[in-house]
């Protein structure tokens, strides 16, 4: 194994949220050859041993009103961040036979979702409270355990779907804090959305790409696979975001009907 997907697994594995961060953060290199063993399958990545993993409707609902509401809304934004830098050191570890453009489009949505964390949990802190204080759930390491044999249905289903859910409901969390006049909150998200834009754009770009390569139509293809893997959500989408992430008009419109 390479020495590169040697510290990648390593940041993988770790349990240690504040290690993961930084073996994470203060990666370098992005090489993978070409003759890299095939990966292991990985049940879960190294996670501490709170927070509690509950199903998602077991998951308390909390009001703004209070330092522990907002905590509570803070430490499920930190969750999805924690599980985001896994989901992005996986991209890498798991599929070994992509250009190496690939490997460092990754490697940077790794180490900025890394980044989003410690804003989140840093912030927790201020708050008196920390990542692991309140139940979550493991929704989107599922999903990546679901699209683990192909790197194509990774790229559909978890940039495009997972985190291009994100960019719909951030404007409306940030408006929530608004009313508690939380600006702290506030500029963080802006944050994570001015970024996450940019990996789902990461993801948009290689899922075409390899449509490109298997001669599939993206649009047709991508709606199969929704059909086949997603839960259809309510809700407004983040049009503008979308589009600047590299989702066209025609795929928009077809999500909202699926949606509706």
């Amino acid at each position: 194994m390479s020495d590169f997907l040697f510290a990648i697994e390593c940041a993988l594995k770790s349990r240690d949220p504040a290690e993961k961060v930084s073996l994470t953060r203060f990666l370098t290199s992005a090489q993978v050859p070409p003759s890299a063993p095939a990966a292991e399958r990985l049940p879960a990545p190294g996670r501490p041993e709170k927070p509690l993993l509950v199903m998602p409707r077991d998951v308390p609902k909390r009001g703004l009103g209070t330092p522990e509401g907002r905590a509570a809304l803070l430490h499920a934004l930190a969750h999805i961040e924690f599980n985001a830098v896994n989901l992005a050191l996986d991209a890498i570890y798991r599929f070994r036979d992509m250009p190496q453009a690939y490997y460092a489009d990754w490697l940077k949505v790794a180490q900025e979702e890394a980044y989003h964390f410690t804003l989140l949990r840093e912030y927790l802190q201020e708050l008196g409270f920390d990542y692991g204080d309140f139940p979550a759930h493991n929704g989107l390491w599922e999903m990546a355990l679901r699209t683990d044999h192909d790197v194509l249905i990774r790229m559909a289903l978890v940039p495009r779907v997972l985190e291009a859910r994100g960019l719909d409901v951030t404007p409306g969390i940030q408006a929530r804090l608004k009313e508690v006049g939380d600006r702290r909150a506030i500029d963080i998200l802006a944050i994570i959305l001015r970024d996450e834009i940019g990996h789902v754009e990461v993801g948009n770009r290689w899922y075409r790409w390899c449509c490109a390569q298997r001669g599939l139509d993206p649009v047709r293809h991508f709606i199969a696979l929704y059909r086949e893997y997603v839960t259809p959500f309510g809700g407004p989408m983040n049009r503008a975001a979308r589009i600047a992430a590299g989702f066209t008009e025609e795929e928009l419109e077809l999500l909202a009907t699926l949606n509706s």
